[in-house]
């Protein structure tokens, strides 16, 4: 059986370890996602030590084939979000 995490999972955890209200877990959680997409909004990364690093990656436009037809489509530029994980994580991973 699969567990689900989720941010209700997360704020669930933060208000345990923490002795909190369920409403000020609920914030906190929601206020630190918030302050990591805030930063990778201004094209910043944000790093946390053993875990990685959310940073944003820029695609330059290129020209592409569609697979069906073999044409030659143009692909417009890109930014979308990125993780990378940390060494540490990589390990308790394997």
């Amino acid at each position: 059986m699969a567990i689900k995490y989720d941010k209700k999972w997360l704020s669930e955890w933060v208000m345990n370890k923490t002795s909190s209200t369920k409403k000020a877990a609920q914030e906190l959680v929601d206020g630190l996602f918030d302050e990591i997409a805030k930063a990778m909004v201004k094209g910043e990364q944000v790093k946390v030590a053993g875990f990685g690093v959310f940073k944003v990656s820029r695609r330059a436009a290129r020209e592409g084939i569609n697979p069906r037809t073999g044409e030659k489509i143009q692909i417009p530029a890109k930014v979308a979000p990125k993780f990378r994980a940390a060494k540490q994580l990589k390990e308790a991973v394997k």
